[in-house]
């Protein structure tokens, strides 16, 4: 049997977005009409993408030292992107699908084919290539179920490790064993292979993981703790530099693992 939809069931039907996704058409025109207000975001979201394909560039020409550090400038302007788009009221739905797509590219393909050159490659085929396209499926599947939950979506915390945490912590490894190569050869394969496994399997985990908090005077009263943590581990970064950002990286991701069973093991004494 078929349906005729009226004017206001075809707007009922049209996709909702939470109150900072608004639809583009539904908004007044500003001075410049020519010019969208989610250009300038969008414009920090494609230097996001640009600079995890360079990152992959460089993985391939062995400069393993830049490769990892365009890995955080995609991270830093992942983090730009957003903080423009609530400036300038610019978030849209193609915002949302293109950071999505910067954020594989930079955060999924780029550190995969980090650890796959920068170790991988040595234990042949099929196994370096499975181990690494590893982070890259895992990103994409953790990208996919945020966009489909963005409505109610909780800005305090996330539903499995987040793909930049992930990328910056592939990234700080492979920049500290290029400054220390503590482990060599099969050590390092090994190494890299454990890393790949486990940050693809809490990507996709459901395992929450705090997000960062603003460094405001009322996230350091509510959260006094977690915010002087923070500032040590920056602080820590600055003088250690990579190894210090890794193990800052390793410390959240198993702050997380415990709180998320400590909560699990609550559940079922209840």
């Amino acid at each position: 049997m078929t349906v005729c939809m009226g004017k206001d069931d075809r707007k009922t039907a049209r996709k909702q977005y939470p109150p900072v996704l608004q639809d583009e058409t539904e908004r007044p025109q500003g001075r410049f009409p020519f010019v969208s207000r989610s250009f300038v975001p969008s414009a920090f979201t494609v230097m996001n993408m640009v600079s995890g394909y360079v990152s992959i560039i460089m993985s391939g020409e062995k400069s393993f030292i830049i490769a990892g550090w365009l890995i955080f400038v995609a991270a830093f302007f992942d983090t730009i992107d957003g903080f423009v788009a609530r400036l300038t009221n610019g978030s849209s739905e193609f915002g949302v699908e293109l950071d999505s797509l910067s954020d594989l590219v930079s955060f999924g393909a780029a550190p995969a084919y980090l650890v796959y050159k920068f170790g991988l490659e040595h234990l042949g085929m099929p196994w370096g290539l499975l181990l690494s396209s590893l982070l890259m499926v895992g990103s994409g599947l953790r990208l996919a179920r945020f966009n489909i939950s963005l409505i109610g979506y909780n800005k305090e915390s996330f539903s499995g490790l987040p793909t930049p945490a992930q990328a910056m912590t592939v990234a700080s490894f492979v920049l500290w064993m290029t400054a220390e190569p503590l482990l060599t050869g099969i050590e390092l394969q090994r190494g890299l292979a454990l890393l790949s496994v486990v940050l693809a399997v809490l990507m996709v985990s459901k395992v929450n993981y705090d997000a960062l908090p603003k460094p405001t005077r009322d996230s350091f009263r509510q959260h006094p703790v977690q915010m002087s943590a923070y500032a040590i581990a920056i602080v820590c970064v600055l003088f250690f530099q990579a190894k210090a950002f890794f193990v800052s990286m390793l410390l959240y991701i198993l702050l997380g693992i415990i709180r998320s069973l400590t909560l699990t093991v609550r559940q079922w004494q209840v």
